[in-house]
């Protein structure tokens, strides 16, 4: 999507917020994978409501990306502005065990740094790729943690209302892989309650999770995380791999031959290949298991 209006684009730039016209999305999700659009980076959280009621008013549709490490965007140029939050600075602050953290800040980052104030309890999450707001946004979980547990207020922009809200944690439902965020939900900043906890404690903790995905995930290959969710009881990763799907691929999109729920890029894979691999072992696993798989990466559907 282009903004040909040069009205808007001077509009947009009034509200600071910056205008990067064509810009190759590819690059900006773990997957590389993705076509091509305008993105507007927001500075300051307050322009939020101003710039979507003026790219509403012309008409200009918009999704927002976050780390980009849990999605799946259509190949060629894509039918939406792009809107994406800047960091701000400092993008973590600390009240005692409140942690006050920018959704835009990196997951990992975080947890370390929390940990340098002896503040623990999300060690399981280190490995997890993505922002803060990506983490809320699915609960993101491993080894027993899910950052949900920890949230006590999330600021918001809420398509809904057209406004900046502020939810407290209880007003926010936290399930497995899911919230009840609206889709179209963008999150700001987030305040965290995590125990306090000795330094060396935190980082032995730290340390055994990175040993166990270094010796079971492809870290060092383009993908994004679990495709699929666990079904209830079950493993995804297991049931693939008893299919002896591992390796098996749709162009260049692949099953890992680490873990069986990790699909990877292995060279220059389009969304259509990824697609039909997912598609592919999902009707397997059906066939076999009487199972349907429901997808963990988020799907951008381009009709």
């Amino acid at each position: 999507m282009r903004i040909s209006d040069p009205k808007l684009i001077a509009a947009i730039g009034v509200l600071g917020v910056g205008y990067k016209p064509g810009v190759s999305l590819a690059p900006k999700t773990s997957l590389e994978i993705g076509g091509s659009s305008d993105v507007l980076q927001i500075h300051k959280h307050d322009s939020l409501p101003e710039l979507i009621h003026l790219l509403k008013q012309a008409g200009v549709p918009h999704r927002f990306l976050g780390g980009g490490s849990n999605v799946l965007l259509p190949d060629g140029e894509l039918p939406w502005v792009i809107l994406q939050l800047s960091r701000q600075d400092p993008d973590v602050r600390f009240d005692g065990n409140n942690v006050f953290v920018d959704c835009a800040a990196d997951l990992g980052r975080t947890v370390t740094t929390c940990a340098k104030h002896d503040l623990g309890g999300m060690e399981g999450l280190i490995g997890v790729p993505g922002s803060i707001g990506g983490a809320l946004r699915m609960n993101a979980g491993a080894y027993g943690t899910q950052i949900g547990t920890f949230v006590r207020e999330v600021q918001v922009y809420r398509a809904g209302t057209g406004r900046i809200e502020t939810l407290r944690g209880a007003e926010i439902n936290f399930e497995y892989r899911h919230t009840s965020f609206a889709p179209d939900d963008i999150m700001l900043s987030v305040r965290l309650e995590l125990p306090s906890k000795p330094y060396s404690e935190i980082l032995q903790g730290i340390r055994i999770c990175n040993e166990k995905r270094r010796a079971s995930q492809p870290l060092n290959q383009k993908s994004a995380g679990c495709i699929f969710k666990n079904p209830p009881g079950g493993s995804a990763g297991r049931m693939i791999d008893e299919l002896g799907l591992k390796g098996h691929s749709v162009g260049d999109a692949r099953v890992s031959d680490r873990h069986a729920n990790f699909f990877i890029n292995a060279g220059h894979a389009s969304c259509a290949d990824m697609l039909a691999l997912i598609a592919d072992v999902r009707q397997r696993v059906r066939d076999r298991y009487g199972v349907e798989l429901e997808e963990e990466v988020i799907v951008w559907k381009a009709q």
